[in-house]
Parts: structure tokens; sequence; C-alpha cells
């Protein structure tokens, strides 16, 4: 079924319609790559250039392991990591030789890693051209993609599945966990809640679909969203 959005959940799209991509051009992270945040290391970049994956400083001491728009002055952050527990000067991210994507502090302390792939063993990782980040296996399969743990954006052919969802960052600088709620429930409701203390506790349904059969948010290359 085809959506009417309201305005307010404008905050939450970002339409990157200007780019066009052919496939899934890969631009292959090997297995023991890493990154250290506010080390001067480049950040993991997609064919075009259009997205770059690394660490992002959010605050004086503070750095997100995030995704954003590489092309644009803002750099706009559309995923993170560890949005509610900045690193710090020193951290470090390492694609393992196991094939984990592990997020250590300055003192080596794990922060966020990518789930347990079910004994399955990452190849290498690619930044792809639509803003997905990815873990592939030695024949291309997708074992993990950064689009399926969304924080508070989708992009054109990224899906929300059900049981996912959207929060809105807590303020423009503070990305943590903020006052809105976007999810795709069980039941195919489609529903934005405001949030009571703690954050992640929904509160009051503002908007929603209804009731319905649908099982995934579609956001096509088009820019259309239906059910």
């Amino acid at each position: 079924m085809n959506l009417q959005l309201p305005y307010c959940f404008c905050f939450f799209l970002l339409l990157q319609l200007l780019f066009s991509t052919n496939g899934q051009a890969y631009k292959n992270v090997s297995l023991g790559t890493s990154l250290t945040a506010a080390s001067g290391d480049l950040p993991w970049t997609s064919p075009s250039g259009e997205f770059a994956f690394g660490f992002q400083q959010v605050s004086d001491a503070g750095y997100l392991l995030a995704i954003w728009f590489n092309k644009i002055p803002e750099r706009t952050i559309v995923w993170s990591a560890n949005r509610n527990n900045p690193a710090q000067r020193g951290s470090k991210v390492q694609l393992t030789s196991d094939g984990q994507l592990v997020l250590n502090d300055q003192s080596g302390t794990r922060i966020w890693t990518t789930p347990y792939l079910g004994g399955s063993r990452a190849a290498y990782g690619a930044m792809l051209d639509t803003g997905n980040f990815v873990l592939a296996g030695q024949a291309g399969d997708n074992l993990w993609q950064s689009f399926d743990e969304p924080t508070d954006t989708l992009l054109p052919t990224q899906n929300l599945k059900s049981g996912a969802q959207l929060i809105a960052p807590y303020l423009e600088k503070n990305y943590s966990d903020g006052r809105f709620k976007f999810i795709l429930q069980g039941d195919g409701n489609l529903v934005m809640y405001t949030t009571a203390y703690p954050l992640t506790t929904s509160n009051f349904a503002y908007w929603s679909t209804g009731i319905g059969s649908g099982n995934q948010l579609i956001f096509n290359q088009s820019g259309y969203m239906y059910l």
C-alpha cells in the first residue's frame, strides 16, 4: 500500500535520488584492516566516494563509528554503531581475521561488534554506493549488512523489516536515542511514537497506518515507500 507520510517524518528520510547504481559495486575491505579514531586514518569509501565508513567526531572527545554522505560539506550521518556510547580518541574498529567487525575502546574493551554469523565467516567487508556496509562471504553473499540495523535513517533500496525501528537523535548534535520512534510492528502496523523515560520506552502513538499484512516497509530506488 502507498503511504502518505506526515511532514514531521522528513527528518528520518534523506532522499539521495541523484545517484544511480547498476548493481552493487564493491570496494573490498580486507580481513585484518582497521581504523583508529583521531589517528588520521582515511575512512573506507564506496566505489564512487558517495558514502564513507569510519569515525566521525561528534563532540570534543566523542567519536561515532558511522556511515555518512561523503560528498557534501555537512557529512550527514546515516548510520552509526555506537550512538549511545561514543568512542574516545584511540578507539579502533577492525575487520578481524575471523570475519567480525569489532569496535574496541582505547583500552581494548569491546564497545560493539557485528552479531554471530551462525558459523559462517566473512571473507571481506565493503562500503557500497547505496550507503550499505556489508560483510560478505567467499561467494559474495551478504552475511551482515548495516541496512538490517538502521538507526535514524532509511536510504533508497533499504527496507524496514517487521520489528525494526528508527529512533530520532536526541538533539541535532547529540546522536543518542531521542524522543521519537518509527516502528513496523509485528501486526503490520507502521507507527510513530513519542518515547517516555527511559527513552527506549514507547509512549504515545501519534500516527499509524493501521493493522495490515505488510511485513516490511520498502523504500525503492525511485523514492517511493510502500508496505
